[in-house]
């Protein structure tokens, strides 16, 4: 039985993540920084355990770290977006510095800590949650400090991606839509399963040479 673990996990898009991922016969860490959440939400599937874990805390990572022995799958999902996150030219300094903290730098900092453990197994995989709002390619004037956020973290998955290629670790980032999760909102046009499924694919199917790439709906879009 494979094992993944997944940040920020317990609601929304990531525990929809973890429930299809049970369905698949993965055993599923559900991680998050409240403990309470994070245990009811485990206790609902089968296969699945909670683990306590705040991505910006680097004791907290640490220790969580040591507590896992083998991974399969590492899914970065744990982000935030904030109401006040609307104007890049009135864009406070501290708000772009508090949405990369989380968006960025929490995914490289879970990267460095359980990687570890990825690469003691033959096809380990990571997968980081981002959002078209990042690409360059299409970037636009929604949410600044979150779409910043995510062209770094696909950055990242590319320094990651070109790190661990040699360990046979496939790093990816994937776009899982506008989906309607707390953070999307009810009039998002996709729901929860529809952006879950591809992230399961990336952890669970996807051709294990495929590394270094931005996906959605199994397709390789533009960075």
């Amino acid at each position: 039985m494979k094992t993944a673990l997944i940040t920020g996990a317990y609601r929304g898009l990531g525990f929809e993540v973890a429930r299809q991922l049970t369905d698949r016969d993965f055993r599923v860490i559900i991680t998050a920084r409240h403990l309470n959440l994070g245990q009811v939400a485990a206790a609902k599937l089968a296969n699945a355990s909670f683990l306590e874990l705040d991505i910006n805390d680097p004791v907290s990572v640490g220790r969580a770290a040591k507590q896992v022995e083998q991974l399969d799958v590492l899914i970065n999902n744990a982000a935030i977006l904030s109401g006040d996150d609307q104007d890049i030219l009135r864009l406070p300094a501290e708000l772009l510095l508090a949405t990369l903290t989380t968006n960025t730098l929490g995914a490289l900092r879970i990267a460095q800590a359980f990687v570890p453990h990825l690469s003691k197994r033959a096809g380990g995989r990571i997968v980081n949650v981002s959002s078209g709002g990042g690409q360059l390619s299409e970037m636009g004037t929604w949410a600044p400090a979150y779409c910043i956020s995510k062209t770094a973290l696909n950055a990242v998955t590319c320094q990651l991606a070109a790190a661990l290629r040699a360990d046979g670790i496939a790093v990816n980032s994937v776009c899982p839509g506008w989906c309607r999760t707390e953070m999307g909102g009810a009039g998002a046009p996709r729901s929860v399963e529809e952006g879950a499924a591809g992230i399961v694919w990336l952890a669970a199917d996807a051709p294990q040479g495929q590394t270094g790439l931005f996906w959605r709906d199994r397709q390789v879009i533009p960075w």
